[in-house]
């Protein structure tokens, strides 16, 4: 047996439990294999638990666990970092919770707000630079850390008070879905709930829109003075978030 085939008979155990390819180790090696095993998932499960901590705290711990279990049977790790099997575990919470979707939006803040602590870091366009901007013909360079996501509940109040050890209030639905904003200003990750017309702009503009374009959208969806004062007001909430890391026209 080559190494390429020894490597891929390790890997068909770790992820499934594959019996055919533990008997080609040969019987002597089972007690070793299950060792390995038990160490490849308990690797896993503590990387979920230290990601998902206020998640855990909010579903409670043996329905944490079993979320956990169900996840490691799903998905096997794709990265070369540990750090990156976070990211598909709320997929995994909405599964399991379809009629509480504020689990799977719990999970999903957490996920951001550690991935956003280690973005790449970018300076934030400041108001000393505004001045000679040409806006009929600016486009907006967000920054990187910046991550968006659905939200139907007030999954964020629930993730404040848990953060800060208080009694977290009963799931309330939002009126209309909404989104979830996440990005890292300086050395702190933050997040904002926002409606769907901020999450569509953002969206536009991280994809290249330009700012008269985006105004003129506003002024389609809003009216004249409506609009222009909208998007006036997003950008300006925008530079004061530091969400702006660049202006090019």
């Amino acid at each position: 047996m080559s190494l390429i085939e020894l490597q891929r008979d390790m890997r068909a155990w770790l992820t499934s439990e594959d019996a055919v390819a533990a008997a080609r180790f040969g019987e002597a090696a089972a007690p070793g294999l299950r060792v390995y095993q038990n160490n490849y998932r308990a690797q896993l499960a503590a990387c979920l638990e230290e990601s998902f901590e206020h998640t855990r705290d909010w579903i409670g711990g043996e329905a944490f666990h079993r979320a956990v279990v169900a996840h490691v049977d799903r998905l096997a790790p794709s990265s070369w970092t540990l750090d990156a099997y976070a990211r598909d575990f709320p997929a995994t919470l909405e599964i399991l919770y379809l009629a509480d979707p504020e689990v799977a939006e719990l999970g999903w803040l957490e996920m951001a707000l550690g991935e956003a602590f280690v973005a790449a870091d970018a300076d934030a366009v400041s108001a000393g630079e505004l001045g000679d901007v040409d806006w009929d013909r600016a486009t907006l360079r967000i920054t990187r850390t910046l991550d968006l996501g659905s939200l139907t509940t007030n999954a964020p109040a629930i993730w404040s008070a848990l953060a800060t050890g208080e009694v977290p209030p009963a799931v309330e639905f939002l009126p209309e879905p909404g989104a979830i904003l996440v990005w890292r200003h300086g050395d702190v990750a933050q997040f904002r709930a926002i409606d769907q017309y901020e999450h569509q702009a953002l969206l536009s503009v991280r994809a290249g829109m330009s700012f008269a374009k985006l105004c003129d959208l506003m002024v389609e969806a809003f009216g004249q003075e409506i609009g222009i004062a909208r998007a006036g007001g997003m950008l300006g909430q925008w530079l004061a978030d530091g969400l702006v890391v660049g202006i090019a026209t």
